[in-house]
């Protein structure tokens, strides 16, 4: 491989971590085209490295590509985000129970202070500040959990994306019982009991997992 392939493969690669960091931030409507002259253009890169690009995130499920249709963002049947949702539930409640027995010192002391922040934020009423912080305590129980075929799996799911689809913007947030629910996970973890993670995981996932699709019932189709 030459130096100009080397540079097309590392520019590919780049554009592929930020055009899937903006899937995942919910930057796209459900459904939305994505052309390859507008991502040339966000991008400033040429088709030929966008089009391999467009090919992976339809492989990793993260677009579809239809003869006719073009690529599209995903869009979620009910059934399809139950499912997903369903499975982040088991896996998030094994990785916690694996928190419980592998946690470092230091990185129970990262959740004792993200769970700090989301308090204070939660008593300001910063939306923003607690969603930031719900994130990083999952993502930094993930890691505490040191199970890397676990968290793999975790990392395929398309959880944000449900999330963009499904999530009513003008329910309460955070949702009542969440930061209570985060105190017991981290709870069972301080005190090193894995079933109990397990438990408060699951239960904390699965009661997010039913308001969603709750609203979802409560008000009619989803977003295409």
């Amino acid at each position: 491989m030459d130096d100009s392939d080397k540079i097309s493969t590392t520019r590919s690669t780049q554009v592929y971590e930020e055009l899937r960091s903006l899937l995942l931030s919910g930057s796209f409507e459900p459904n939305t085209r994505l052309t390859e002259a507008d991502l040339t253009r966000m991008f400033t890169v040429s088709r030929g490295t966008i089009r391999p690009v467009l090919v992976r995130l339809a492989h990793e499920g993260y677009v579809t590509s239809e003869a006719n249709r073009g690529v599209r963002t995903r869009s979620f049947s009910v059934e399809d985000a139950a499912d997903i949702l369903e499975a982040r539930e088991t896996l998030e409640a094994a990785l916690a129970g694996k928190a419980a027995e592998r946690a470092t010192d230091a990185e129970i002391e990262e959740l004792r202070r993200t769970l700090t922040e989301m308090e204070q934020a939660q008593q300001r009423g910063d939306q923003q500040a607690y969603s930031a912080g719900n994130r990083r305590f999952h993502q930094q129980v993930k890691h505490a959990a040191h199970q890397h075929t676990l968290a793999q799996a975790y990392d395929t799911l398309l959880y944000p994306l449900v999330m963009r689809q499904y999530r009513d913007l003008t329910a309460r947030h955070p949702r009542g019982g969440s930061l209570q629910e985060h105190q017991a996970i981290f709870l069972a973890i301080v005190t090193r009991n894995p079933p109990a993670a397990e438990a408060a995981m699951r239960h904390h996932v699965g009661s997010a997992r039913q308001a969603l699709l709750l609203n979802h019932a409560a008000n009619g189709s989803p977003r295409d």
